[in-house]
C-alpha cells in the first residue's frame, strides 16, 4: 500500500530533498513525542516536535525541539528578538497553521512563519519530524530540514519535562 503524500512531503519533493515517510499507529489520547518515538523504535531525542509560539514583538513562529525536552521560552525569546514568547492555545493551532495537534509541521503551513530549531538537530544523521498528518513522520537529514524550512538553530530546548 502506497503512503499518501502530504503537503510537507510534496514541498520536499519540489526541493529535490530526500526523505522517507514513517508511519505509526495513532492514539488520539496519547500524542506525546515520546510515545511516537517508541512506536517508531527511535530515541525520543531524535523525534522532534513542532510547537506554535507567539512572541510579543515578532508574532507567530514554529519552535522545533526534541521529543525528550521542552521548550525554553526565555532562550527562544532571545533568539527571536522578542521580550516574551508563549505557546499559542490549542484552539489557535489549526486556524493559524492548518494542522491539528499531533500533526503540526513547519512545512506547508497556512502561512510561512519563521522556524526556530534546537541546535541538537545537527547531532543526528537523520531526524523524524511531523509530515503534517497524525501517524506520519518525515525521516530526513537535519540539513535538508533546515534548508526546506529556513530554520534558525539555537539552544532552545531544556532536557526533561517541566513539573506541573
Amino acid at each position: 500500500m502506497k503512503k499518501a503524500k502530504t503537503n510537507a512531503a510534496r514541498i520536499l519533493d519540489r526541493l529535490k530533498l530526500p526523505y522517507d515517510l514513517l508511519e505509526y499507529e495513532v492514539d488520539p489520547d496519547d500524542l506525546v513525542a515520546g510515545s511516537t518515538a517508541a512506536k517508531l523504535g527511535l530515541p525520543p531525542a531524535q523525534v522532534f516536535k513542532t510547537l506554535v509560539v507567539r512572541g510579543d514583538r515578532q508574532g507567530i513562529c514554529f519552535a522545533v525541539v526534541p521529543g525528550d525536552s521542552h521548550l525554553n521560552l526565555k532562550a527562544l525569546a532571545q533568539l527571536t528578538g522578542d521580550r516574551k514568547v508563549e505557546p499559542v492555545t490549542l484552539k489557535e493551532v489549526q486556524p493559524l497553521t492548518g494542522y491539528i495537534r499531533g500533526g503540526v509541521t513547519a512545512l506547508g503551513s497556512k502561512k510561512d512563519y519563521p522556524v526556530y530549531g534546537d541546535q541538537s538537530l545537527g547531532g543526528f544523521d537523520r531526524v523524524a519530524v511531523s509530515a503534517g498528518k497524525r501517524g506520519l513522520m518525515l525521516w530526513l537529514a537535519p540539513a535538508d530540514y533546515v534548508q526546506a524550512t529556513g530554520a534558525i538553530l539555537g539552544a532552545i530546548a531544556l532536557s526533561g519535562f517541566p513539573r506541573s
